[in-house]
């Protein structure tokens, strides 16, 4: 059903909808200000209309201008609007993600250009909070980063280190996946307290941090992986599903991810995931937050 709904969206409807800057401008401009522009000449929402060659609409009664750029991913960009588009378009098209250096081929550009795009462009994919995940949720935490060749040094104090990651989700659900500073019982708790209803059914591993999960008020079941990965209805496996995913793609697609961005990539993949059934919607809905996402210390 994911990869049936991913290909709803194909490349043809996108080239006719956006065709040029002009059109592409019109759907910020929509998106802006979706009740129309208010004029601070005219102390009220007026008519504006946009000015031949440049990027700003001015009002029609005193001429006061505006620009849908600014405070947005696409100020004092010189790229053009189509190629932003673009880069947004194929963000929600794939689902293990797309580099920097395929952009850059792709539309001669720089890679540090491409870079700094898909960096802007993933703060739109980025986790803003909402209702406390609900129902069956399975939690996991993983590892990220180092390789098994690394093992051979760890008694030379030379083991490279690894990130830890802590994932909820809910089955049929949305999911939740945040790079924590330690897998430490005070963290793993703090983010489940933080992060999933009272209501909810947890259903976990043997780690012994989860034990304190019923004194905390949740209903909680547990699967031993050293004897079974599977008792009735009690699994992990949707959660070890987005394991598998992550790291192929941050393998596979970026090969490497600093600790610094861990999040931003993990948000990507969350973002397409939570917005699996909506696909053809998942462009518009991620265009809609870039848009009052600024450039600032990009």
């Amino acid at each position: 059903m994911y990869n049936k709904l991913m290909k709803d969206i194909n490349l043809t409807t996108f080239l006719r909808k956006y065709p040029n800057d002009e059109a592409c401008l019109a759907e910020i401009f929509k998106k802006k200000y979706p009740d129309g522009a208010y004029c601070e000449i005219c102390k009220k929402i007026t008519a504006h209309f946009k000015l031949k060659g440049r990027f700003v609409y001015s009002c029609t009664y005193c001429r006061h201008q505006i620009s849908p750029l600014v405070n947005t991913i696409f100020e004092k960009s010189s790229l053009s609007l189509r190629i932003w588009f673009y880069a947004i378009f194929i963000m929600v098209k794939t689902r293990s993600g797309v580099s920097a250096k395929q952009l850059e081929r792709e539309l001669g550009i720089s890679y540090k250009t491409a870079h700094r795009m898909f960096k802007l462009i993933r703060r739109g994919m980025s986790n803003n909070g909402g209702d406390k995940l609900s129902g069956d949720v399975e939690i996991d935490e993983s590892l990220f980063g180092g390789t098994g060749a690394n093992d051979k040094f760890k008694w030379y104090g030379q083991q490279q280190h690894k990130e830890s990651v802590m994932g909820m989700i809910e089955r049929n659900g949305r999911a939740y996946i945040k790079h924590i500073p330690d897998t430490s019982n005070p963290t793993l708790l703090g983010e489940i307290e933080k992060n999933i209803s009272k209501d909810a059914r947890i259903i976990s591993d043997k780690l012994s941090t989860y034990s304190h999960l019923s004194k905390m008020g949740y209903v909680h079941d547990s699967v031993n992986h050293t004897k079974t990965f599977v008792v009735g209805d009690v699994h992990t496996q949707n959660i070890d599903g987005m394991w598998s995913n992550i790291k192929r793609g941050i393998y596979g697609v970026y090969r490497h991810v600093s600790s610094e961005y861990l999040q931003n990539y993990i948000d990507e993949y969350t973002f397409r995931y939570n917005n699996r059934n909506h696909a053809e919607g998942m462009f518009d809905l991620l265009l809609t937050r870039v848009v009052f996402e600024r450039s600032v210390g990009a």
